[in-house]
């Protein structure tokens, strides 16, 4: 296949549509029944569904004194206003659909969603650039967040745990862009993973007991490789009788321990200040004795006190980094300590992230859209100036179909991790055949194998 032609096959595009010939009715409707229903939108006494009740039969009433209009159109019409009032206007039916993973607002006429990995583009159109802002502000509020010209980006969630960001002019030259990416609503266990091929039968036998072995993990990706999902997966490895904490800049994670403590960042207040920072939780964290502190993103000088608390007792911590390779999240890790302004020297972070990870589970998004854990590696000790990395199970590729499928297989290494002695330590046992190569029957005859 000729590479324009797969590029072409990436992004189906659908020809877009005209402007809304009942823009107009729209709006006039939308200000009428919002003018008569007033602070009842917003009361968190009254039943969600008879609110909806009582705004569709004022839009109908609305609707009744135009003419022209088939009862096709006004059924439609009747839907998106009442999504405009009560839910996020022209997306709602998009945030509502299963197969869409991600939506992309690039302006008020231009609406991308993502399905299984490719991009499509959608006739759906809000109908300019106030309506859209509109709706952008509803969706910052309900999370006590705010976005104008003097901060023109924000990060939110929706009520069902969705990410939102959010950039308006000056800072965007093409209008309010929205980026959602979306919850869903079923949540993935490592069962599913399996099915889905993101893992092995026998990583995910490896990985469970990592977990209760109480090993410090990070989970390393680049943009939507699924590093959230896969931790909350892992996390339902976690006992019920430890005390977890999770930290995060918005909140995604769902564990459903017994005992958990959920943590959220803060941004500034619209004097400037206020802002509660990730590693203002980390510190306050060990304060509140935590068995694990799960964090769901580090991307900055929280680093260092995420290492110091792997480094302090809080064996089992998770957390995640962006990275294209283990070998670059443990350099990103480097250069975030840096960050916390401290002149330490190289080699003496070196040896904290050393003696503090001791596995890198590495996921990445393949070329048919899938989402693949392509190395599982063990962090080792240092040598010289360098940490030593060695794979435990790494993503044989076979082949790339014509439609771009992925064909390939996570296999064991045949080397065995030197960390075997903290599963002894907690009285858990580790197969030697987990770690066979295939065609192999003597793992432990494998020389150690260093990724310098």
């Amino acid at each position: 296949m000729e590479l324009h032609e797969r590029l072409s096959t990436s992004r189906p595009v659908v020809a877009p549509s005209g402007p809304d010939p009942f823009a107009e009715v729209k709006n006039r409707i939308h200000l009428a029944v919002i003018g008569d229903l007033g602070p009842q939108l917003f009361s968190t006494t009254m039943d969600p569904l008879g609110l909806r009740d009582r705004v569709n039969g004022d839009i109908r009433t609305q609707l009744g004194d135009e003419a022209g209009i088939s009862r096709d159109d006004r059924e439609r019409l009747v839907a998106e206003i009442s999504d405009d009032i009560l839910g996020h206007g022209p997306i709602e039916r998009l945030l509502a659909d299963d197969s869409v993973t991600e939506i992309m607002v690039n302006g008020p006429f231009d609406i991308w969603v993502e399905r299984q990995g490719r991009l499509y583009q959608t006739t759906v159109r809000f109908n300019d650039d106030s309506h859209l802002r509109r709706i952008i502000n509803k969706m910052v509020a309900q999370v006590g967040r705010r976005i104008d010209e003097s901060s023109p980006m924000v990060d939110a969630r929706l009520p069902d745990g969705s990410r939102v960001n959010a950039v308006i002019p000056p800072l965007s030259l093409s209008g309010p862009l929205i980026t959602i990416r979306k919850f869903a609503n079923k949540r993935l266990d490592l069962r599913e993973m399996i099915r889905l091929g993101t893992l092995s039968e026998e990583t995910v036998d490896f990985l469970q007991r990592c977990i209760a072995g109480e090993l410090n993990i990070l989970i390393s990706g680049g943009t939507g490789t699924g590093k959230t999902t896969l931790l909350n997966a892992l996390s339902q490895a976690v006992s019920d009788a430890e005390r977890i904490v999770t930290i995060e800049d918005a909140a995604e994670l769902q564990l459903k321990q017994a005992h958990v403590l959920r943590l959220e960042g803060r941004p500034k207040n619209i004097e400037g200040s206020g802002e509660i920072t990730i590693r203002d939780l980390v510190r306050n964290s060990l304060r509140m004795r935590p068995d694990r502190i799960i964090v769901g993103e580090v991307r900055g000088a929280e680093a260092l006190d995420m290492l110091q608390a792997m480094n302090t007792g809080h064996d089992g911590s998770l957390t995640t980094v962006h990275a294209n390779a283990p070998r670059d999240a443990l350099a990103r890790i480097e250069t975030m300590v840096l960050m916390a302004g401290y002149d330490l020297p190289l080699r003496a972070i070196r040896q904290q992230i050393a003696s503090a990870l001791d596995l890198i589970v590495h996921l990445e998004r393949m070329e048919d859209g899938g989402r693949r854990v392509t190395a599982i590696t063990e962090v080792q000790r240092m040598e010289s100036e360098v940490i030593t990395l060695q794979e435990i199970f790494t993503f044989k590729l076979e082949n790339v179909l014509s439609d771009r499928t992925v064909v390939g297989s996570l296999e064991a290494t045949g080397l065995r991790p030197t960390f075997l002695y903290k599963f002894e330590k907690r009285g858990i046992s580790m197969p030697n055949d987990l770690f066979a190569k295939r065609g192999t029957d003597l793992p432990e005859l494998a020389t150690t194998r260093a990724l310098q």
